[in-house]
Formats: structure tokens, C-alpha cells, sequence
């Protein structure tokens, strides 16, 4: 089995950033910093959004026929 194949461990970047001293960051670095983060935030709840609508189109098609 390939590493690429096993499932990866969540929020281990997000916790590494989150333990990073900014002390040494300039203005313009943090700015970019907040930029690149800000732009992963939009596509990370993009691909939640899309997951959420494809998702509700298979429970809908494999929703079981209510009969009355």
C-alpha cells in the first residue's frame, strides 16, 4: 500500500501553524501570511459546500420512496 493511500491525519498543518512563533514576521510577511491563509479558508469551504450539494443529490436519489 502506497503512503498517498493512507488516510492522512487531520488538522496536523493547522496545528503546526497554530504553534508558530510570529515574532520574527515582518508586516508585509504577516499580511502575506493572512492572505494565503484567508485564500485557504475560501477553498476549503468551497469543497465543503460541494461535498454538502453532492450529498444531498445521492441521499435524495437513494432516498427510499415514501408510500402513503
Amino acid at each position: 500500500m502506497d503512503e498517498d493511500d493512507l488516510p492522512r491525519r487531520r488538522g496536523d498543518a493547522a496545528s503546526q501553524l497554530s504553534r508558530e512563533s510570529l515574532d520574527s514576521y515582518s508586516l508585509d510577511e504577516l499580511a502575506d501570511r493572512i492572505a494565503l491563509l484567508e485564500a485557504e479558508i475560501a477553498r476549503v469551504k468551497s469543497h465543503r459546500d460541494k461535498a454538502g450539494a453532492h450529498r444531498l443529490a445521492a441521499e435524495s436519489l437513494f432516498k427510499p420512496k415514501a408510500t402513503t
